[in-house]
């Protein structure tokens, strides 16, 4: 074998013939027949083969003569180049020679059935090539493309079959794959082209079904019709004999998959009346077929378990075929009586399909369901609404909810047997048949969630009787199983889940007789249950369901303090995840009934925050910290709901006096040995009594300002002292030093007062108070000590406190701005500039600072010197090229204001003049470049701004080098940027032809919509490849985002359709 590296190089060698042996060994080499370093040097060599612009002329010699597979598909890969991104560059004369050269190489290889079967993955490779040929030269440089090959597949049968390969890959590609391949234009252009040219491929196609005898000819040409049967005129399928042969080959196992999903695109097309009676004459008959072939008695969920994958595969085709006819027709069926059977007889059957323990059928099923179950919701609702408003003769049909009433029920007991687990829920079963804590969340399960809460939320507005009553009944079956001792986990699991996603949904009368029960009977269950794991369960679906209902809570005292009493009892339960769970609820039940727990209620002594806070070490002994911390918050919640200042202020001393007491002692004892603040317990308790105090202050709000007072000042005493011993272990341990668990626990208490504090600024709401006191008292004990410290002791923290500050006072900190600049600016700079990847914190922190600064003291920029102001535009472009996805949206968002800023300032002509070209520049390397797609919301708009505010008389001087071209070299500013641009592009993009360009570059300049601008960049992105092979979704970001918008307010008005938990109501106890 011939080495690699210097022997391989005479490959490169363009004055010589290609060695293909040699080029045979060397990607032989690369494939891992040689050492490793054999495999770079043939790796180094193989890649300059690729990139010399003439390349493409050896892969005939390289075809004929190599004897190895993987050497034949890197010449096609050197092919497939040159035709998608420099095929506008070839002459005339070498395009037409390639086209020839693929189309013969493909009729010789497909001519054949040996060489057919045995070629096939690489003759697949070739009609891949063809296809991209197709899409630059197709109608117009290759009119007679569909003739030519209609013509060709009828002289071998297995001609055919593979030119059924290539016109399915061309459907696809034009149809399926071209947003964000192709300009708006050409995709058009080749719809069209398709559309005229059907006709032919239609005819091929019927002549092969109607004649041939070849199972693998008539399964390409299913699939080949398949493809393309979703957007042929709607006359080539009616006005033949295609749903006649379809309907035929549907029973024959070989054929019945395809021929299902032929179906299925014919029956999903959404047409005028005229078709009406061909839609249900086709889905009469397949549904009497349907019955011969899977009887509707039988049991499919078991069926699907033991068949095989084409079974299994026919079972997921029939509930697409149903799924998709019925999105499309269900209004046609709906319209006939005698329709009514087999209507209901297909709805029965995707009932029956939804059991099936597979995910992907049942979110076919699910998706469906989900646009079912509402739109009868909907109608049912106009209908009620007409009626009640109507002087004329009532119809006397079923309403839609009558008709489909039996369905409904189905799916109300489908739901509360399927429903997936929602996120509240931590206490799970593992693999093994434990009930363990959740570690991970399971992003598809919380999709499955959302679609069948909705769905059941819409079931029980359609039905609350019957929905209760199966709820009820599961319930007793339950309890029943469980004095049998044979309580199912996972019935009863979905069963709370159903319970608790329905929410609101019920009448409240209706609502508070059906929890009483839910409620009674669940406490009971957890009562006469023996064994952890099911004692565990039960009292997670209790927790579960009580979170969902606070209205319930709110107007029954008396179940409210049972439960939460309940929680109470949970929080010593060390079963993991009960005690979470139990927090997390109680933390929930207080944000949404707090104002209960400090009233006197009926029949008690006292409030309970006052029982509350009696057994408050009692409550708490069992909790880990972070359980605690979640404990302090709920009871923060309940203190804030008080509206007396000194009732407030007494139980915030309760609350606080065991954890102010040991902060007491340990600020006396560190006074007089301050060495005892580096023993880990010490720092332990330190961190979680701060951790305390954020929580507390998070709930809280103002009327922490008393708490806050108390312990400010020892609190920046604490942190100035653990700065110096932090200092201390890095001058004698070295750098090395900020690595270890002690010097770590230590910044974590500094981190933590940085977050009490940043907590308070933002809760605050005397401004006076954070101007006057806090801020003098932490700058230097924080400020000074960031701005002294070595690199690796520096917090981020100090960056976002900062930012925090300035966001709530605003301009009232124009004076203070310098002397945090001064403190953070070129210290931060030296640690985040070395590399894209150290202190990565410091990175987003320190950008959030400068965009504070930048919106509310914008005038402290002025100030600057000239070199300054330049570091700072420096810092922020080099945000924006971050590949950290925040870092680089908070550089744009600051660029974007800043702008904005300027343009509206004195300064404008002076700012743009300095740095106009150059931040046009960058957004342009940014925006095309791809690692930076999700940015480009935030780039069309700061290009439009640029390209905007040159016609906009803002700038006032030529933004040209007036030494070097003078004063009056162009007209206007617009005239220099449109040629500016345009040189800047031509030289990034040589593929781009010079009209393309003037139309890119002029639509940039004249377009002032900036939806139309954000347009116009796509088909630009397009055109220049950037992005082309790729998930362009972040391109339709903003689109996506007012759809999602659109659908949240929707489903806002449907009753139990959100979260309880999510409603932003104010004190609904009151």
């Amino acid at each position: 074998m011939a080495v690699p590296g210097a022997p391989a190089s005479p490959l490169l060698d363009a004055k010589h013939p290609l060695n293909v042996d040699l080029l045979d060994a060397t990607i032989k080499a690369f494939y891992g027949a040689g050492s490793n370093q054999e495999r770079s040097s043939a790796e180094a060599v193989l890649k300059e083969l690729q990139a010399q612009p003439d390349a493409w002329t050896k892969v005939d010699t390289i075809l004929e003569r190599s004897t190895t597979e993987q050497t034949k598909f890197f010449a096609l890969q050197i092919l497939e180049s040159v035709i998608k991104f420099r095929w506008g560059a070839l002459p005339e004369e070498q395009r037409q020679g390639i086209k020839n050269y693929i189309s013969n190489l493909i009729i010789k290889l497909s001519s054949d059935d040996q060489t057919f079967r045995r070629q096939k993955v690489f003759l697949n490779k070739l009609n891949v090539i063809l296809v991209q040929v197709l899409k630059q030269d197709w109608p117009h440089k290759w009119p007679t493309f569909v003739q030519d090959i209609v013509g060709a597949s009828k002289t071998s049968e297995t001609l055919c079959e593979n030119s059924m390969q290539i016109l399915k890959l061309l459907s696809e590609e034009v149809f399926d794959f071209s947003r964000g391949e192709m300009t708006q234009a050409k995709i058009k252009d080749l719809k069209n082209s398709l559309n005229s040219e059907f006709k032919l491929i239609h005819e091929l196609c019927l002549f092969v079904l109607n004649a041939s005898q070849k199972p693998d000819l008539i399964r390409a040409t299913l699939g080949t019709l398949y493809a393309f049967l979703s957007w042929v005129p709607l006359g080539y399928v009616f006005e033949s004999n295609l749903v006649e042969i379809l309907l035929k080959l549907f029973p024959q196992p070989a054929f019945r998959n395809l021929a299902l999903q032929c179906l299925t695109e014919i029956g999903s097309l959404s047409v005028g009346q005229e078709a009406e009676t061909h839609f249900v004459q086709l889905y009469v008959i397949f549904m009497n077929q349907l019955v011969t072939v899977l009887p509707i008695t039988a049991d499919i969920p078991k069926a699907y378990q033991q068949g095989s994958d084409d079974e299994q595969e026919f079972v997921q085709n029939l509930a697409i075929f149903l799924t998709g006819f019925l999105k499309a027709h269900i209004s046609i069926m709906e319209k006939g009586p005698e329709n009514q059977q087999p209507l209901i007889l297909g709805l029965q059957y995707l009932v029956n399909i939804s059991y099936v323990e597979a995910d992907e059928v049942l979110k076919i099923c699910l998706d469906y369901w989900n646009l079912f179950v509402p739109d009868v919701y909907t109608t049912s609702q106009t209908t009620d609404v007409n009626a009640a408003f109507s002087f004329g003769p009532m119809r006397t049909g079923p309403s839609r909810k009558n008709r489909y009433n039996g369905i409904l029920s189905k799916l109300r007991g489908l739901m509360i047997a399927r429903m997936a687990k929602p996120e509240e829920v931590i206490v799970v079963e593992d693999e093994n048949g434990n009930i363990v804590r959740e570690t991970m969340k399971d992003t598809d399960t919380l999709a499955r969630y959302k679609t069948m809460h909705e769905t059941l939320v819409y079931l029980s507005n359609l039905g609350h009787e019957d929905t209760e009553n199966q709820m009820l009944e599961q319930l007793k079956m339950q309890s029943q199983l469980q004095n049998g001792r044979e309580l199912s986990w996972n019935g009863l699991n979905t069963l709370c889940w159903a319970i608790g996603s329905i929410s609101g949904s019920m009448l409240e009368e209706q609502e508070n007789r059906f929890l009483v029960t839910v409620i009674r009977d669940l406490l009971n269950l957890c009562e006469i249950t023996r064994g952890k794991d099911n004692k565990a369960v039960i009292a997670s679906n209790i927790m579960y369901v009580v979170g969902q209902y606070p209205r319930f809570l709110r107007n029954h005292w008396k179940f409210l303090k049972t439960v939460v009493n309940k929680l109470f009892e949970f929080m010593h339960e060390t079963h993991p995840g009960v005690q979470d769970m139990a927090c997390e609820t109680f933390l929930k039940i207080c944000h949404k009934c707090r104002r209960k727990f400090v009233q006197v209620q009926i029949g008690e002594q006292d409030t309970f925050i006052s029982e509350l806070l009696n057994e408050l070490t009692i409550t708490i002994q069992d909790l880990e910290t972070h359980q605690i911390h979640m404990f302090y918050e709920a009871v923060g919640l309940m203190i804030g709901a008080d509206t007396t200042r000194e009732k407030q202020e007494h139980y915030l001393g309760r609350l606080m006096g065991p954890p102010n007491a040991t902060w007491g002692d340990i600020i006396s004892q560190a006074a007089a040995q301050p060495d005892i603040l580096r023993q880990p317990e010490v720092v332990r308790n330190i961190q979680n009594i701060l951790q305390t105090n954020v929580s507390v202050c998070s709930a809280l709000g103002q009327p922490f300002v008393s708490q806050m007072s108390h312990i400010y000042l020892d609190t920046l005493n604490v942190y100035r002292m653990y700065s110096e011993l932090i200092s201390q272990s890095i001058q004698t341990g070295g750098p090395h030093a900020s690595k270890t668990a002690q010097v770590k626990s230590m910044r974590s208490v500094k981190k933590v007062t940085l977050k009490l504090i940043e907590t308070f600024v933002d809760k605050c709401e005397d401004l006076g108070l954070v101007l006057d006191r806090l801020v003098p008292a932490m700058m230097d004990p924080i400020l000074g000590d960031y701005a002294r410290n070595v690199p690796d002791a520096r917090d981020a923290e100090v960056l976002s406190l900062f930012a925090a500050i300035i966001n709530k006072l605003k301009d009232r900190m124009q004076q203070e701005v310098p002397k945090i600049f001064e403190a953070v600016f070129q210290v931060t700079l030296q640690m985040i500039t070395k590399d894209f990847s150290e202190f990565p914190e410091h990175r987003l922190q320190f950008f959030s600072l400068l965009r504070a600064i930048t919106n509310h003291c914008f005038g402290t920029l002025f100030t600057m010197s000239p070199d300054q102001l330049k570091l700072v535009i420096d810092s922020i472009v080099w945000a924006f090229r971050h590949t950290e996805r925040n870092i680089a949206e908070t550089g744009l968002n600051l660029l974007l204001e800043m702008l904005q800023s300027f343009q509206h300032s004195d300064f404008a002509t002076q700012f743009h003049k300095t740095y106009y070209l150059n931040l046009m520049q960058e957004t342009f390397a940014v925006m095309t470049d791809s690692f930076h797609k999700p940015g480009f919301k935030l780039h069309a708009k700061i290009l439009h701004h640029l390209f905007t505010i040159v016609n906009s008389g803002v700038i006032k001087a030529p933004l040209w080098d007036e030494t070097t071209k003078g004063p009056t070299a162009y007209p206007n500013n617009a005239v220099f940027v449109h040629e500016f641009v345009s040189d800047l592009l031509s030289r990034s993009f040589p593929n781009l032809r010079p009209a393309q360009l003037q139309a890119c570059v002029a639509g940039m300049l004249e377009l002032q919509d900036n939806a139309a601008f954000k347009d116009h960049l796509r088909d630009f992105l397009v055109q220049t490849k950037s992005f082309s092979s790729q998930d362009n979704a972040d391109l339709f970001a903003d689109e996506a985002a007012a759809a999602r918008e659109a659908e949240r307010q929707r489903l806002a008005n449907i009753p139990g359709m959100l979260n309880p938990n999510e409603h932003q109501e104010e004190m609904l106890d009151a």
